[in-house]
């Protein structure tokens, strides 16, 4: 079973979630960067991700890496829109963008949410488009909830059916 097929298993119903965590828990990218999924709604329309700085994920002076912060927001909102639209639609993750507030230190957290305007959104925008690129935007905070990143995530989505552009 390829890893593909494996996570649309998991994204197949809400009791699925508590099984996707411990999964993407494990997946060895976030696992050696110290990311960790800390929640996931039954509905897939809430993720919360933390990253606790640790000797292996700073860098050299001693505040997390950028790529590490980044990465703890990697494929998120895909999974989320996955999920959400159903296997009658192709999503992908297209661009994404970082911008760096201030150095990280200690926790640092990120909380994707997804709400049904959102979706009906890209749902109305696929029935006269053949492809719609929907923008969702994340920030990484501190423990005392300050932006430390701001990333901007460009997804790509289309009806199966549909003809690729």
């Amino acid at each position: 079973m390829t890893h593909g097929r494996f996570l649309l298993q998991l994204l197949g119903g809400s009791e699925n979630s508590t099984h996707l965590r411990r999964w993407v828990n494990l997946w060895p990218p976030f696992l050696g960067m110290g990311i960790r999924v800390k929640h996931i709604a039954p509905d897939m329309k809430a993720i919360d991700v933390e990253m606790k700085l640790r000797w292996w994920n700073a860098n050299y002076v001693g505040t997390h890496f950028g790529g590490s912060l980044f990465a703890m927001t990697d494929a998120f909102y895909m999974l989320m829109l996955m999920a959400n639209l159903g296997r009658d639609y192709i999503v992908w993750d297209k661009a994404a963008t970082i911008r760096y507030r201030k150095p990280g230190r200690g926790t640092v957290r990120a909380e994707f949410r997804l709400n049904d305007a959102q979706l009906d959104d890209i749902r109305d925008k696929l029935k006269t488009l053949p492809k719609y690129e929907p923008v969702f935007t994340v920030d990484v905070k501190d423990e005392q909830g300050i932006v430390i990143a701001e990333v901007e995530k460009l997804l790509y989505v289309r009806k199966k059916d549909a003809t690729p552009s």
